[in-house]
């Protein structure tokens, strides 16, 4: 009995050809690659969406700290003589309501923009401001004009280690206080 039920199905089966086995495997692969650029596509959009994103905080870092500081100021020193072209350090100097004294010193420093904040001339204290600002002056720069009172700067930061390198710029204009 059991070499008949063998028999029937095996009857009636027909197997596949070479040529539909060659065109199965052909459609597989062109779904699975479709399939797998779409994830590396997806991943590489992921991976510059978040560059994009690092770079404009670090900016947005810089633009906030800055113009607060900025418009505190009653006294503005960019780097004199500067050797180069960039206006770091920048010195900003107020004094607040209650006579208390501040300085704060702007300066890169290996790709990142660090803020010195003394108070009554006591200990400053560095924070980072920013990273991955680039260092060079037609890139990243400020300049005081003294006679129309105005500070500008501008700050490019750079993300790399992505497909390819992310820059974002912001040139900011900004009018101290009189003193």
């Amino acid at each position: 009995m059991r070499l008949r039920r063998f028999s029937l199905l095996s009857k009636g089966q027909r197997g596949f050809t070479l040529l539909e086995l060659i065109i199965a495997v052909a459609i597989t692969g062109a779904i699975a690659g479709g399939i797998t650029m779409s994830i590396f596509q997806t991943f590489d959009y992921d991976a510059r969406g978040k560059a994009r994103m690092i770079a404009v905080k670090q900016v947005e870092n810089v633009v906030h700290h800055m113009i607060r500081d900025v418009q505190m100021a009653q006294e503005v020193q960019t780097a004199y003589p500067d050797p180069d072209g960039d206006g770091f350090p920048l010195t900003l100097e107020w004094i607040e309501w209650d006579n208390t004294e501040n300085e704060v010193v702007y300066d890169k420093a290996s790709g990142e923009l660090i803020r010195s904040h003394s108070v009554d001339g006591g200990t400053a204290q560095d924070t980072v401001v920013a990273q991955y600002i680039n260092m060079d002056a037609a890139d990243t720069n400020c300049v005081f004009d003294n006679d129309e009172w105005r500070f500008t700067f501008k700050v490019t930061a750079t993300v790399s280690g992505y497909p390819e390198e992310i820059s974002e710029t912001r040139d900011v204009e900004i009018t101290p206080r009189s003193s």
